[in-house]
């Protein structure tokens, strides 16, 4: 009687298994074993690779694009990006008062959409205790400037020891923009402003977004400053590194809020995060600088429609922008976005919309699909440029002392590519 099948082949239950079967099925399993034991090892090495951590600090004050910009250079060198916001104290001592609050820039480095970490209170320079501390303490591989020198009061280099150990890395500092740049731009606005020189009628903002060079008077007659306000060049490169590059799902709740964003702000920063909470996808429109220039006057935007805008969307809140974005909410705008909900907070700049005619929510209102939100920080762009105003004369000494290594970065640059 056969044993196991009617071709024969185990007819015999005692026979000697064909050699030639045997040998197929080692080689089989020996395969088998090879491709398990190599995919468990990858994975594992996989799971054991340490990230690449890099370390990132600054003062962050005025916070603008080319910030996050520098964020976002520093990120891609690594897998994790720690940042350290210096002390107001350290920035005193160093560079003067800062205009904003160690909370506030805490605020804003946080939002960047590019940063995994932040640290409170890091020092103006790194020293052999704090590098330690990062490289311990924090598992920091490399630490990461911009190729603009930082010098301390007594000129040396606040990166020499981290160089030394050969743990620093350089990325390439963003033309344009810069705080210095900006504080000039608001004492030139609220010059202009009490003197009523409206420059025939042109706003301000179109002199700083074709770069021509202005000058406070010395009361001498000499000039204090003759910084060309900016050298911004908007490209589609810079716009599209800093976008997400995803729109919305079929059945995402989109949220829509407007405004000019000027001097992007902590305030900015929170309205928009609770903005985002109440939906799958925020949309912001950004007003143009003629829209900005009608409401506010012609000394405002400080910064262009472009700077706005790439300030904006480096927020990890906001998931797409509207460049030049129209005042008045439409239907057709509703329908085309597909928006559920348009919303405002209750501290902006200008909080008459509500009684102006015509009102420029009155479609999203009839429709039911308006709401004002409690804004978390008592902050606009007046604020900050009240801020400039009160402490005049100190930011006015702290860009003069600036100018200078600013004018001889660029006359010294050469290129470095991202």
């Amino acid at each position: 009687m056969e044993a196991f099948s009617s071709s024969g082949l185990l007819s015999d239950p005692f026979r000697s298994p064909d050699p030639n079967i045997v040998a197929t099925s080692v080689i089989g399993a020996v395969v088998l074993l090879f491709f398990v034991g190599f995919s468990l090892w990858r994975g594992l090495r996989r799971r054991r690779r340490k990230p690449v951590r890099v370390y990132m600090d600054g003062c962050f004050d005025m916070m603008h694009y080319g910030h996050c910009n520098a964020l976002r250079q520093a990120r891609a060198l690594g897998d994790e990006l720690v940042v350290g916001v210096i002390s107001d104290e350290e920035i005193i001592a160093n560079k003067g008062p800062p205009v904003s609050s160690l909370y506030e820039r805490m605020t804003m480095v946080g939002a960047v959409k590019w940063v995994d970490e932040v640290i409170s209170d890091a020092p103006y320079a790194i020293n052999e205790e704090f590098m330690k501390k990062l490289f311990t303490e924090y598992n920091i591989d490399y630490i990461i400037h911009g190729d603009d020198p930082c010098l301390l009061p007594d000129g040396t280099d606040a990166y020499a020891i981290a160089k030394k150990a050969g743990r620093y890395k350089q990325i390439k500092r963003t033309e344009g923009v810069s705080s210095t740049d900006i504080v000039g731009r608001m004492l030139l606005c609220v010059r202009e402003r009490s003197t009523g020189d409206k420059h025939n009628h042109s706003s301000l903002q179109r002199q700083f977004s074709h770069g021509h060079g202005q000058k406070l008077d010395g009361g001498s007659g000499s000039p204090r400053s003759a910084t060309r306000i900016s050298r911004f060049l908007p490209t589609s490169r810079r716009i599209v590194q800093f976008s997400n590059g995803k729109g919305p799902g079929p059945d995402s709740r989109i949220i829509y809020i407007d405004g000019a964003f000027d001097l992007f702000h902590a305030g900015h920063v929170e309205i928009l995060r609770l903005a985002r909470d109440l939906g799958d996808f925020l949309l912001v429109g950004i007003y143009s600088d003629q829209t900005v220039s009608s409401v506010q006057g012609l000394h405002r935007p400080i910064m262009n429609l472009h700077e706005r805008s790439l300030s904006v969307l480096a927020c990890r809140y906001v998931d797409e922008v509207i460049i030049g974005a129209p005042r008045e909410v439409s239907k057709d705008m509703i329908t085309t976005f597909n928006i559920s909900l348009v919303v405002h907070g209750t501290i902006a700049e200008n909080m008459g919309f509500l009684k102006e005619e015509p009102n420029q929510y009155r479609v999203p209102m009839a429709m039911g699909i308006f709401r004002q939100l409690e804004s978390p920080l008592d902050i606009t762009t007046s604020t900050i440029i009240r801020r400039i105003v009160a402490n005049h004369e100190a930011y006015q000494k702290r860009n003069e002392k600036k100018e200078a290594s600013e004018r001889k970065y660029y006359e010294n640059k050469t290129h470095i590519s991202e």
